[in-house]
């Protein structure tokens, strides 16, 4: 193995670690966020929310978030979950352009944009 190789494989065990901790840090965080929410919940005997309703837009969740509404929080957690895949992806695509390898570096665009995309359709049907 030459110095170039054993380099480069150096570099992707680096990025590897990275994107390993990035997904371990995204569940934990929002782990914590969901169960402070749970624990709210369960504290105040309330959601901070009529019955049957909850936050589904960013702003609605942010702003009870700011006003400590249990619900609001445990839908900040569920976000961060769904965010921390998204995050490994565009990490993924940072390896592959650094491992020069332009037909992942397209492909894991194309699967962000895919992301991004099928979520803000979510997003817009509410």
């Amino acid at each position: 193995m030459t110095d170039e190789e054993k380099k480069r494989h150096q570099e992707m065990t680096e990025i590897e670690l990275v994107i390993g901790h990035v997904l371990r840090i995204g569940v934990i965080t929002s782990a914590v966020v969901i169960i402070l929410g749970l624990g709210l919940a369960l504290i105040t005997g309330k959601t901070g929310y009529p019955a049957g309703s909850f936050p589904t837009t960013f702003s609605a969740i942010f702003q009870g978030v700011a006003a400590f509404k249990p619900f609001a929080i445990m839908m900040l957690g569920l976000f961060l979950l769904i965010l921390t895949p998204v995050l490994r992806v565009v990490v993924s695509i940072y390896a592959f352009a650094k491992e020069k390898d332009k037909l992942y570096v397209w492909i894991t665009t194309l699967v962000l944009v895919i992301l991004v995309f099928a979520m803000w359709i979510g997003y817009l049907g509410k």
